[in-house]
């Protein structure tokens, strides 16, 4: 475990690739020390070396927080090594494509537990120190997901919206604490996230119409958005586009739309 007496301490979930590394990889860049969480011992180590090579300090802790009562766990844990959090990073998430009747029960289940419960918990977990401190720094990952019912994706749709509502709330809660809190809402990115939610042959990942930020775009961007204290980013010109419009347009626009991102959607 690392001592964090002289470089702030960010934690970060879902850090074994994707959204969750870039950012890794930015917050040292600017100078943070990582504890890093995932499922994936062998992809994180790999991460911790690359991070150890900028100059920063890594600590790896492997976690699946998809099972319940693992980021209480987590929490703890960090607790008694003695560390302090700076900046909490939730990233962990995952999709599942597919109409609502189809989708398997345990895999629902799996992704509240992630998206919603485990998220809920470590923000809690962690919050009140940063408060007593007066200072920190939150980041949820949510996703242009949030703006609208999906089709095809309602639970991952509805996890995320979650996600906004609870960050939203949160950051209005936090004003004169020292603490800010920010949502990121990325669109369509290029991870491995459309294929292991099989929703790769889905019109919204499949079209080269649609614009697609990389990992590494993302998390600069993200990055500023939470150091500047900003409640909500929406990524991406059209993206900032796709979210206003399913938060202002009623359903009989906004589910056409969303057909043509998601594909038929007939049970």
């Amino acid at each position: 475990m690392q001592d964090n007496t002289s470089r702030p301490l960010a934690l970060v979930t879902g850090a074994s690739s994707g959204i969750g590394a870039a950012l890794a990889r930015e917050l040292a860049r600017h100078g943070h020390d990582l504890v890093l969480t995932a499922r994936r011992a062998p992809e994180l180590e790999a991460l911790a070396a690359e991070l150890r090579a900028l100059g920063a300090g890594a600590t790896v802790i492997t976690k699946d927080l998809s099972v319940p009562g693992a980021a209480r766990e987590l929490a703890a844990a960090i607790e008694r090594s003695g560390m302090q959090i700076d900046v909490l990073v939730n990233n962990a998430g995952f999709g599942d494509a597919g109409t609502f009747v189809r989708e398997d029960p345990d895999r629902i289940d799996a992704m509240l537990q992630l998206n919603v419960a485990a998220l809920t918990a470590l923000t809690r977990a962690i919050l009140p120190g940063m408060v007593a401190r007066n200072r920190g720094r939150i980041l949820l990952v949510s996703s242009t997901a949030a703006f609208q019912p999906g089709p095809n994706m309602a639970t991952y749709c509805a996890s995320k919206a979650y996600v906004l509502s609870l960050g939203e709330a949160i950051a209005r809660e936090l004003h004169g604490t020292g603490v800010t809190l920010t949502t990121l809402c990325p669109g369509a990115t290029v991870t491995g996230f459309a294929a292991d939610s099989g929703a790769e042959s889905l019109p919204l990942f499949r079209s080269k119409l649609v614009p697609k930020m990389t990992p590494a775009a993302v998390a600069r961007v993200g990055y500023e958005a939470m150091m500047n204290g900003k409640p909500v980013l929406v990524t991406g010109f059209v993206n900032k586009i796709v979210a206003f419009s399913g938060s202002v347009f009623p359903r009989s626009i906004v589910f056409p739309v969303v057909k043509l991102l998601l594909g038929d959607y007939a049970a």
